[in-house]
């Protein structure tokens, strides 16, 4: 993953630009006629569509549309296809950090429109969902936990984002060292691929557009529906919290729990490390449960900069007897070599423990910072050489913490299936690294333009060290970027892009493939990953 700066043949790109500027009035006046959608098309360029969550790029689409349903999807690719230069971006609720969901002067369509129809069905033996692309993970556990006592096995930390947008990266959270990422949980897909044709797809059936979908980057189909494994959802959680002053025992502790039996460990393991302050929002502060406050007389007198917390959590049913639980918690406890009297717990009911992250957003919210910039950084590490990534990135370059949490825990890679398209460290084990920074307005904080070149000096450290690292939700402004990052998959990549959007014209946002109705297959820019 070196950053690299090459020289592109641009002529087509800036052709195809003015060609666009040119004929916007009549792809308006087509769009408005001839499309003939059951939903709704908006011009005015005041919605969402032109920023993201990231708040790091802007671009402004030729038109807004919001779906009724999936045929008016098709409609829109169709008609897309039908022009010389337009593209399409599906957009959810715009959680992307680096524009992903964008489209300059192309055509955005709100995934959101696409919320209802959810259905649980019983196929044999198992429970499943059925779910549109555009629904919220949170109506998913509603729908499910509520009326049915299901829920998927596989979530994200935060559940107020898409079902198509989570499956077209992976979805990662506590629960994907059991039963892998989301991705790994679903039966079957409807997909609007890039020849705007509707294809219903599973392990089975058009298995090639199922697993290129899955994980794709939106680049091979839009997901307007997914059918979901569900399992028996627990009542309560007990949610524990305890604290490591070196990084080694930390990791020891991790990867001994996601690589023991069901039944012999958590139900749910996290991690992430903090500084060692007072800071509310990245110290001591952001670690406590419940009532009980972080004594820092445990801390022993040699600890560094940064210290780490395991998060994990037991479910348990409304019946069980109170002393088992506490008896069953005990035991995976003592097997741990945290620091004593730093331990949190506390009881929660499980949709409560799932919606954790809801509070932090109505905290960041109140403050002021949660329409901030948001430059965040996701890598999945080797295990090989996380201990490395520790020293040289957590104790060096992070010493002072990222303005927000900094997640790090293990994964196993025998919970992916590798016929998706996500690409990951080799090894059985990895971790998650994921660098959820704020940027408060300056001078409360340092310029946005600062903690994006810090990202990229950590991403050279892994390079420039040899590190075996991939990046999660991944951005790179260069094809070649893009080729490093695939590696010896992206000769497959490319050839689903061929087969299920040949002309390009879906997900732009990404910048791995350029339209272009010559050759569509030309990369975008020449600056720097």
């Amino acid at each position: 993953m070196v950053a690299h700066s090459e020289r592109f043949a641009n002529e087509n790109e800036t052709e195809m630009r003015t060609d666009s500027n040119n004929d916007a009035d009549d792809v308006v006046s087509y769009l408005c006629n001839d499309l003939d959608l059951k939903g709704s098309i908006d011009f005015s360029q005041t919605g969402p569509a032109p920023k993201d969550f990231g708040g790091l790029f802007s671009a402004r689409p030729l038109a807004f549309i919001k779906p009724a349903d999936t045929d008016d999807v098709a409609k829109v690719v169709r008609a897309a296809l039908r022009s010389s230069n337009l593209t399409v971006a599906a957009r959810g609720t715009g959680h992307s950090i680096n524009g992903q969901t964008m489209a300059e002067r192309g055509l955005v369509i709100d995934m959101r429109a696409l919320e209802e129809g959810m259905e649980v069905i019983r196929l044999g033996e198992s429970v499943y969902v059925d779910v549109a692309g555009g629904a919220l993970w949170g109506d998913v556990l509603k729908c499910c936990v509520s009326g049915y006592g299901l829920a998927p096995r596989s979530w994200t930390d935060y559940l107020n984002v898409t079902v198509g947008g989570t499956l077209s990266n992976a979805g990662v959270s506590g629960q994907t060292f059991r039963y892998g990422p989301q991705i790994s949980n679903v039966k079957e897909l409807e997909v609007v691929t890039g020849k705007g044709e509707t294809c219903v797809c599973s392990e089975v059936q058009n298995s090639e557009l199922f697993f290129a979908a899955l994980g794709g980057l939106g680049q091979f189909g839009i997901i307007t529906r997914a059918r979901i494994l569900l399992q028996k959802a627990p009542d309560m959680v007990r949610w524990i919290r305890v604290v490591y002053a070196e990084f080694e025992e930390f990791c020891r502790d991790a990867e001994f729990l996601v690589t023991r039996p069901e039944g012999e460990t958590f139900d749910f393991v996290e991690g992430f490390a903090f500084v060692n302050s007072d800071d509310p929002v990245q110290g001591w502060p952001s670690v406590s449960l419940g009532s009980t406050r972080f004594n820092r007389a445990p801390v022993p007198q040699t600890a560094g900069p940064v210290l780490y917390c395991l998060e994990v959590a037991l479910h348990y049913e409304n019946g069980d007897d109170p002393s088992s639980i506490d008896a069953a918690a005990s035991v995976k406890l003592g097997r741990m070599r945290f620091c004593d009297g730093l331990e949190f717990q506390v009881d929660v009911s499980y949709p409560e423990f799932l919606l954790r992250v809801k509070q932090a957003e109505q905290e960041a919210r109140a403050a002021g910072q949660w329409d901030a910039p948001h430059p965040w950084l996701n890598l999945f590490i080797s295990n090989e050489h996380i201990a490395d990534f520790d020293r040289t990135v957590f104790k060096e370059m992070l010493k002072d913490g990222v303005g927000g949490p900094m997640l790090v825990y293990p994964m196993l890679r025998s919970r992916w299936d590798d016929r998706t398209s996500v690409v990951l460290p080799e090894g059985e084990i990895f971790y998650l690294v994921a660098l959820l920074r704020s940027s408060p307005p300056y001078p409360q904080g340092p310029p946005v333009e600062e903690l994006v070149a810090q990202n990229l000096q950590i991403i050279q450290c892994c390079t420039q060290n040899g590190f075996d690292f991939k990046l999660y939700l991944p951005h790179y402004k260069t094809q070649e970027g893009w080729k490093l990052h695939f590696g010896n998959q992206w000769s497959r990549f490319k050839k689903r892009k061929s087969c299920f959007d040949p002309m390009a014209l879906l997900a732009p946002g990404q910048r791995i493939f350029s339209r272009n109705y010559l050759n569509p297959l030309v990369p975008t820019s020449n600056s720097t990953v």
